[in-house]
């Protein structure tokens, strides 16, 4: 299992809940969701991919289960890992669900490769 199945039924289940238009993608060894074409969130392992508004990414770094996404080897501004301590409770997993949200509609999409 490259993905927790249970934190992917909570993050469906949020986004329906709310009306949120998205699709699912298979990549970087775990599952996305896409809104508006844009990977908003995703979870790998057991620790869910949070993309987030650079401008709340370092008061963001204090919450609790949350680190920086290095991912490459380095950190990536604006993207967070955030492990069980931090998505347990629903109302945490809410409220990193809504930044990513937030925040959506200002990201950049990715390029298209032919």
């Amino acid at each position: 299992m490259a993905y927790s199945e249970l934190l992917a039924d909570r993050v469906r289940r949020s986004l329906l809940q709310r009306n949120i238009p998205f699709s699912e993608k298979k990549m970087m060894g775990g599952l996305t969701f896409m809104v508006d074409n844009k990977m908003c969130v995703g979870i790998l392992q057991e620790t869910l991919m949070a993309r987030i508004d650079p401008e709340h990414y370092d008061d963001a770094l204090t919450r609790e289960g949350c680190r920086q996404m290095d991912f490459t080897g380095r950190p990536m501004k604006g993207f967070l890992f955030i492990d069980g301590e931090g998505t347990d409770r629903d109302e945490d997993l809410e409220f990193w669900i809504q930044e990513c949200l937030d925040f959506n509609p200002k990201a950049k999409a990715s390029k298209k490769y032919p």
